[in-house]
């Protein structure tokens, strides 16, 4: 077997404080980094580590990269945003192993999880995850539309808190608005639904509206949005108000 390895790591949704001290050792210890353009930067360079950047929608070709370097003895590191096995790099890397090589199914690879877009919006906000929720991806290019309508439908009438990931692209201006017209004819209520942008860097901006009141237009690629469930509340106070789901249902 391989004297290499190979780590999914998340680099969380932006702040270098909010990197685990786990995936920091395994970059130190890493002679190659894998990614998308913006992730493999966020690694300084230093000596004795390549960096390898990659265009958006080609995680296979970067997961059979990696294999293949840790085949060979690298000791290598797929970065991702927040957390490695929420919609980013670790089931692109398992897929791979899956259809692969079969001796990369001896390899060492590991999973370092990271904190996600979600739960850092989340913690921003206060608690809108307080209760039951689920995460849907309204990106289409791996999936259809049509399932992404079922799933954003039943998941309203469950009564979920929704994060909605990848709400809005140059590709898919119209995403989001048709989403939030699913959730419109599901929820007959005004749901509070969180729009936050950027969290953890320099350019994070939160907003708080109704259902109702939600546009497409509020949201951007950098956009995390949380649609409240039935019971989630609001509690006003000086500056920005708190979100939160309470931890039980009738």
């Amino acid at each position: 077997m391989s004297a290499g390895w190979l780590a999914i790591a998340g680099l969380g949704p932006g702040d270098e404080a909010l990197v685990t001290p786990e995936v920091s050792a395994a970059l130190a210890a890493a002679s190659d980094v894998i990614g998308y353009i913006p992730y493999v930067r966020r690694v300084a360079p230093r000596a004795g580590l390549t960096r390898h950047e990659s265009d958006n929608r080609v995680e296979l070709d970067r997961a059979r990269h990696a294999l293949s370097l840790a085949a060979g003895g690298a000791r290598v590191v797929v970065v991702s945003s927040g957390d490695p096995g929420v919609f980013a790099m670790a089931s692109a890397v398992f897929e791979a192993i899956e259809a692969g090589e079969p001796s990369w199914r001896g390899l060492d690879v590991r999973v370092l999880p990271g904190i996600t877009a979600m739960l850092a919006a989340s913690a921003r906000a206060g608690a809108p995850l307080g209760h039951d929720f689920c995460a849907i991806n309204l990106s289409d290019n791996l999936k259809p539309a049509a399932l992404i309508e079922r799933r954003l439908r039943l998941a309203a009438e469950a009564d979920f808190a929704i994060a909605l990931y990848n709400p809005r692209s140059v590709a898919r201006p119209d995403g989001l608005d048709q989403a939030l017209a699913v959730l419109r004819a599901a929820c007959v209520d005004s749901r509070p639904v969180l729009f936050a942008r950027a969290v953890a860097t320099p350019a994070e901006s939160l907003r708080v509206v109704p259902l109702p009141q939600a546009r497409g237009e509020m949201a951007d690629m950098r956009t995390l949005v949380i649609v409240g469930s039935s019971r989630t509340r609001l509690i006003e106070r000086p500056g920005a108000p708190w979100l939160y789901t309470p931890r039980s249902a009738a």
